[in-house]
């Protein structure tokens, strides 16, 4: 199951890698800010809000199936949530607030993705088709390994090498 700072450094490092290397026109690279790179962090940790409001539920006594780990806030409807609006703003020129959207949709789905590749949010799988059908689909290659250290090498190795290319292409020692 990838920890969540992975969910956080692979969808900061994708969506940083795509404005540095695949974004042609400079006037949408300034929509790509370090401020847009920390929503998609957040957007990163969305699904797992299901976590907080099921921990919140709780305190008050109260439970609801809805909220179990996996459910709904693990369904590409989620991101679709920030996906349409944020086309919707590109549409009426509103680009700072549409980039804000695209990147808390690409978190979303990604971190998903990663649940439903790696293992994660429910142990049955994630629920693509949601609401059209519960069947979950799985590949969970880290449950398959059973590898428990697996996760917290993949953290590190992903800092250090998002470091090293921070350092290369934006010489971050010069803000030190």
């Amino acid at each position: 199951m990838p920890h969540a700072v992975t969910h956080v450094l692979l969808t900061i490092i994708l969506v940083d890698l795509f404005r540095d290397y695949f974004m042609k026109k400079k006037h949408h690279k300034k929509y790509l800010t370090m401020h847009t790179l920390f929503i998609a962090g957040i957007g990163a940790l969305l699904p797992d809000i299901d976590i907080v409001i099921r921990w919140f539920f709780y305190m008050t006594g109260r439970t609801y199936d809805i909220f179990t780990h996996g459910g709904i806030f693990h369904t590409p409807i989620f991101a679709l949530i920030f996906l349409i609006p944020g086309l919707i703003l590109w549409k009426n020129k509103k680009h700072e607030l549409a980039m804000y959207c695209f990147v808390l949709a690409f978190g979303i789905f990604f971190h998903i993705f990663l649940d439903y590749f790696l293992g994660g949010g429910s142990h049955d799988g994630i629920m693509w088709l949601w609401p059209f059908s519960i069947v979950r689909w799985k590949i969970h290659l880290l449950s398959n390994f059973g590898a428990k250290d697996i996760p917290m090498a993949i953290d590190a190795v992903l800092l250090l090498g998002w470091l090293w290319h921070e350092e290369v292409k934006h010489k971050i020692k010069d803000f030190i």
